[in-house]
């Protein structure tokens, strides 16, 4: 019986590991696209992940909730607020991997889960321990730092991080698994997606049927690389603790600034490090404290004489949101 858990543990993990690889290793294959530029890349994606996931759905014969959202307006209204934010999201990553900014690309997600916790400040009205407070000022100067090495902010970060957090502030309210979510939201992108693109063949400026098979059937698996990070996410989320997911998540900006420092070989003068030296800290900051935070309010819990209280479950809920980020399916670039 001990066996059996561990195996599931391991799975769990393995699954981890490929879904954020996979996600990390996205500015190999967006290049492999050209000479498709960012917007007919994006319309393939949105386009080809509907006819994936929904695929999916049919051979798994899960629809009823599907249904169910159809009559509720104000959670398909949020779902089309969703399917807006992603589309962002995943334009200018496009963009960003195809114009020679991975480095800045990978920020953007490196500070997303200070961006995550500013919203929640402003937005939610959360409170913050002081270590969090400090965590999202050595952000704020980072940030700074960047923009005098960058000449300017760095625009396309910010643009993830806050299209990232406010995809994921949305999700919460809609409350759909991942899979679904990705269907309801790409069903409401595959009609703008297609018209753009059959006007795009009506202007002869596509590349779909013009660059050789080849480069047809890259464009069309923008769908099976969409969903199939999200399917190994699922199995992880299962089978692995929310604290487990937070230390995971790190790995798809690692992977992307690593390949855009040593691979494709993009600057990073001296005032660059130091923003990023700042980042990092500040997310181990927030990971360690989240960290404890958790562990001592469990162990709280745990005591036989303890009373779980409506304070001491939100600082549960508070600690696993910080150690684990918002939540990554299908947001993830």
């Amino acid at each position: 019986m001990t066996g059996e858990p561990k195996s599931e543990r391991r799975i769990g993990l393995l699954n981890g590991f490929a879904a954020y690889g996979m996600w990390g290793l996205f500015p190999l294959y967006f290049p492999l696209l050209k000479p498709a530029g960012p917007s007919e890349v994006l319309a393939h994606r949105m386009a080809w992940s509907f006819v994936v996931v929904a695929a999916v759905l049919l051979v798994v014969r899960r629809w009823k909730w599907a249904g169910e959202l159809l009559r509720q307006p104000r959670r398909l209204a949020l779902v089309s607020v969703a399917a807006a934010v992603i589309a962002v999201n995943w334009g200018v990553y496009i963009w960003a991997v195809n114009n020679d900014r991975v480095v800045e690309a990978s920020l953007g997600y490196f500070i997303n889960p200070l961006v995550t916790i500013a919203m929640g400040v402003l937005l939610l009205k959360e409170r913050l321990r002081p270590v969090q407070w400090a965590a999202v000022g050595i952000g704020f100067a980072a940030v700074l730092v960047l923009t005098v090495g960058y000449g300017q902010p760095p625009w396309i970060s910010l643009i993830l991080a806050f299209s990232f957090a406010t995809y994921g502030l949305v999700k919460k309210k809609v409350n759909l698994s991942g899979l679904e979510s990705l269907t309801a939201e790409t069903a409401i992108q595959f009609l703008p997606a297609l018209g753009y693109l059959l006007w795009l063949s009506a202007q002869g400026d596509s590349t779909f049927t013009t660059e050789g098979a080849g480069h047809a059937a890259l464009l069309a698996a923008t769908g099976v690389v969409t969903a199939l990070p999200l399917v190994c996410f699922g199995a992880a989320a299962i089978r692995v603790p929310l604290s487990t997911l937070g230390l995971l998540q790190y790995l798809a900006p690692v992977f992307q600034f690593l390949l855009g420092v040593a691979y494709f070989r993009e600057a990073m003068p001296p005032e660059r490090w130091a923003g990023f030296a700042l980042v990092w800290l500040a997310l181990t900051l927030l990971t360690a404290d989240a960290w404890r935070a958790a562990r001592r309010v469990r162990a709280e819990i745990n005591r036989p004489s303890t009373t779980i209280t409506t304070g001491t479950q939100s600082a549960v809920r508070n600690a696993d949101s910080v150690a684990s980020g918002p939540d990554p399916v299908d947001a993830k670039p």
